[in-house]
């Protein structure tokens, strides 16, 4: 581990910290600390920031509740600014956003983001709206036996093109079940970080099974 001696800290004795979800991996916050401020995340393992406006040290979710618990800090390559990934408890933002980052400046025409977050808020919008002439409107207005039907009917796709070991075949049905598994989560109002929340569990008792097996 990089001792905190070895960070380079500003000319106001503070370095930049960026906080990202470790769930979601989105940026939810841009805040600096001071020494004090990083042994104190490190010792209570929660974040501790400085408050350049207050001028004094400040404890994220100490009125808010919204705490961060860190899950690991990683400086960069020339040691003056951090990334700090944690799970949070609610909104990073005062503004009660879930990021602090919300306000686009530019998008590039032929550019575009895509992650499953971005294909749910999608799904929602499709939900809300109803568009005229939308496969996901026809789902939606179906109901629940209609999505189910569809995520049976491509569970079994991925099964037939898996087991012709079509490597192609099987990527484009697993990606029609991802989005008919999507629908349903919308249906159902689960988030894609419930789903994450729920894998990452699972892969901590799978990392704790295999250490008691190698022991």
């Amino acid at each position: 581990m990089l001792p905190i001696e070895e960070l380079k800290f500003d000319q106001n004795g503070l370095i930049p910290a960026i906080v990202v979800d470790a769930v979601s991996k989105k940026v939810l916050t841009l805040a600096y600390m001071n020494r004090e401020s990083l042994a104190i995340s490190m010792e209570e393992g929660t974040t501790c920031f400085w408050s350049r406006s207050r001028q004094q040290l400040w404890r994220k979710g100490e009125t808010s509740g919204n705490r961060q618990h860190i899950v690991s800090i990683t400086a960069d390559c020339d040691r003056d600014a951090l990334v700090v990934l944690v799970e949070k408890d609610g909104p990073a933002c005062h503004t009660g956003t879930d990021s602090c980052f919300t306000a686009p400046v530019f998008q590039s025409e032929t550019l575009h983001e895509f992650s499953l977050q971005v294909l749910y808020e999608m799904l929602e919008g499709r939900k809300q709206e109803r568009p005229e002439g939308s496969y996901t409107t026809y789902l939606f207005d179906k109901g629940m036996d209609k999505i189910l039907k569809k995520v049976g009917e491509e569970c079994t796709e991925v099964i037939i093109a898996g087991k012709a070991e079509d490597k192609k075949e099987t990527i484009y049905e697993l990606a029609d079940l991802a989005y008919h598994a999507m629908v349903l989560m919308v249906q159902m109002g689960i988030s894609v970080e419930d789903v994450q929340k729920e894998l990452a569990s699972r892969h901590v008792i799978d990392h704790k099974v295999k250490q008691e097996k190698m022991t």
